[in-house]
C-alpha cells in the first residue's frame, strides 16, 4: 500500500489525499490516454532537492504534445506546482507523480473535446526493486511479450496505456521467480525492462539501446553524461540478449529503479554474478549527485525552498 501524504495538487488547488477523486466516466480511465512522469526528490545537506525537474517537466509536455493534448498550464506553472506540492507535504524525500489526463465530459475514441486535467501526487518510496537489489543485483527474465513497434507506440512519449505491455511482462517474470522482465523489440534486439532502461558492459565498453524502441530515460541520459565525464567508453547501439548473457556487467536505470545491477538473465549469471566495477562506480557517482554531494552537477538539483 502507498504511504499517504497530506496534499495532492489537482488543477490548481491543493486538496486532501482522500478527496483527490475523479468521475468513473473520466475518459482516460476507459481508454488509457494519460501522460505522466516519475520524479524523485532527495534529501541533501541543503534540504530537499528535486532531481532534474526541468527535464522531467519538458518530457511531460513533450508527451502531451505528441498526443495533441492541450495542457492548460505552462511548463513553468507545473514546475512551480510540483515544488508547491512537495512543500505542502513537508517531506524531505519522495517520489513525485505529475499526470495529465482526459477528464469527464465526453466518451468515444475521438477525444479532442475532452477536458484536459492535471494532477500532482507524491509519496515516500524507497528502492523500487529493493535495497538488496541495489546492493547485490536482481534476476531478469526475457519476456514472451514484445515491446511495441515504433509505428504502433510512439516511444518518445511516456503514456499510461503503454504500461499494460509492461504489466504483462512484469507479472510473467515475477510468476516465474524473477524480479524483473527484459523486453525485446519487434526485431529481437534488447529494448528495455518493464519500466527502466538497460545498460551492459562488455570488454570495457558501456552499451545501451539507442533511441529506437525505448523511452528516452532521464536517468539513462544522466548515466551517459557521468560515464563520459569519467572517461569511460560509451556506445549507443543495438545488442541481443545473448550478448547480455556474456556481458561482464549489466544494470538498469530509471527514476524508480535508480541504478540497479543485474546479476542474472534467463538463468545465466552475468559476469561474476554481483555488481561489477563499472556499475558500482556509476552507482556511487549517481547517488553522490542526487544527494547533493557533487558540486559539479548541482545544476541538476532544484532546491525545495
Amino acid at each position: 500500500m502507498l504511504e499517504k501524504t497530506s496534499k495532492i495538487w489537482m488543477d490548481g488547488k491543493l486538496v486532501g489525499w482522500d478527496e483527490a477523486k475523479v468521475h468513473v466516466l473520466t475518459h482516460s480511465l476507459h481508454y488509457g490516454l494519460t501522460v505522466f512522469e516519475g520524479i524523485r526528490c532527495y534529501k541533501t545537506h541543503k534540504g530537499p532537492a528535486i532531481f532534474r525537474l526541468p527535464e522531467h517537466v519538458k518530457r511531460l509536455f513533450g508527451s502531451a504534445h505528441i498526443f495533441q493534448m492541450e495542457v492548460p498550464y505552462s511548463e513553468e506553472q507545473i514546475s512551480k506546482a510540483i515544488l508547491q506540492t512537495v512543500k505542502a507535504n513537508r517531506i524531505s524525500e519522495c517520489y513525485i507523480r505529475p499526470i495529465i489526463y482526459l477528464g469527464y465530459g465526453v466518451m468515444g475514441l475521438y477525444a479532442k473535446n475532452s477536458p484536459v486535467n492535471v494532477s500532482i501526487a507524491l509519496w515516500p518510496w524507497g528502492a523500487y526493486l529493493g535495497d538488496k537489489g541495489l546492493r547485490e543485483g536482481i534476476r531478469l527474465k526475457t519476456s514472451s511479450f514484445v515491446r511495441g513497434h515504433v509505428n504502433s507506440n510512439m516511444s518518445m512519449a511516456k503514456v499510461g496505456g503503454y504500461y499494460v505491455n509492461s504489466q504483462l511482462a512484469k507479472s510473467e517474470a515475477v510468476a516465474c521467480g524473477y524480479e524483473e522482465a527484459l523486453l525485446l523489440d519487434t526485431e529481437g534486439y534488447v529494448s528495455e525492462a518493464s519500466g527502466a532502461n538497460v545498460f551492459m558492459v562488455r570488454n570495457g565498453i558501456l552499451k545501451t539501446t539507442p533511441l529506437t524502441s525505448i523511452l528516452e530515460g532521464i536517468t539513462r541520459n544522466t548515466i551517459l553524461d557521468l560515464a563520459t565525464d569519467m572517461g569511460l567508453k560509451v556506445r549507443e547501439e543495438r545488442f541481443t540478449r545473448d550478448e547480455v548473457y556474456i556481458a561482464d556487467e549489466a544494470f538498469l536505470t530509471g527514476t524508480a529503479a535508480e541504478i540497479t545491477p543485474i546479476r542474472e538473465l534467463d538463468g545465466r549469471t552475468i559476469g561474476a554474478g554481483k555488481p561489477g566495477k563499472m556499475t558500482k562506480a556509476l552507482q556511487e557517482a549517481f547517488f553522490s549527485v542526487v544527494k547533493g554531494k557533487a558540486r559539479k552537477y548541482s545544476r541538476w538539483l532544484t532546491s525545495v525552498k
